[in-house]
């Protein structure tokens, strides 16, 4: 699909479209099982995230491996640099949410920061390589920021929601993942089709 691009940005883009079969099949899971009326529960639901997490694993492992090959002195911040920050916004975030705000600790804080920094590795690939300018990365490094707060703010209101607006709440952070993914491939392809 990709066969114009370089192997490393199709790796990633690659990952971008299994990123997005990710979040169908999660949210296609959540939709069922947390209905507020009707919720299909157990295995009639659940086998959903097995086709999720398939797909969220091969995801990462085409980004990782996509953006880790990358030529590093063409790369417009250190890889390191996104991989250190990574952990240490998420403990940061852990210990805020939970000692300070006494928010119970879920998987989606660790998919929050996990998604962000994915997204800044690629981000930072993709410009390496020559597909965005350093322009277009930043709009896009912002639009992901801005993505991961709303993704938090979400994570921190989900509890103290009643059981519609709870059931929105948790379906907006995969939404924003899913069109995040397919906006930048969308932008990779058009930018290389005009070159």
């Amino acid at each position: 699909m990709f066969s114009d691009f370089d192997a490393q940005t199709r790796q990633m883009l690659t990952g971008n479209l299994l990123m997005i079969g990710c979040c169908v099949f999660y949210l296609a899971w959540w939709l069922i099982a947390f209905k507020p009326q009707g919720a299909v529960k157990g295995l009639r639901s659940g086998w959903l995230l097995i086709p999720a997490l398939l797909f969220g694993v091969a995801a990462v492992t085409q980004i990782v491996q996509g953006s880790g090959t990358v030529e590093s002195d063409a790369l417009l911040f250190p890889r390191n640099a996104v991989l250190i920050g990574g952990v240490v916004v998420y403990i940061v975030l852990l210990v805020g949410t939970s000692v300070l705000l006494k928010r119970q600790v879920t998987t989606e804080l660790f998919l929050i920061v996990g998604w962000t920094a994915l997204m800044f590795l690629e981000l930072n690939a993709l410009f390496a390589q020559g597909q965005f300018t350093k322009s277009t990365v930043i709009v896009f490094l912002v639009i992901t920021l801005i993505s991961a707060v709303v993704s938090m703010i979400c994570y921190l209101l989900y509890y103290g929601l009643d059981k519609v607006k709870g059931y929105v709440d948790g379906m907006i952070p995969l939404f924003l993942v899913a069109v995040m993914m397919a906006v930048v491939t969308a932008g990779a392809v058009l930018s290389h089709n005009w070159k």
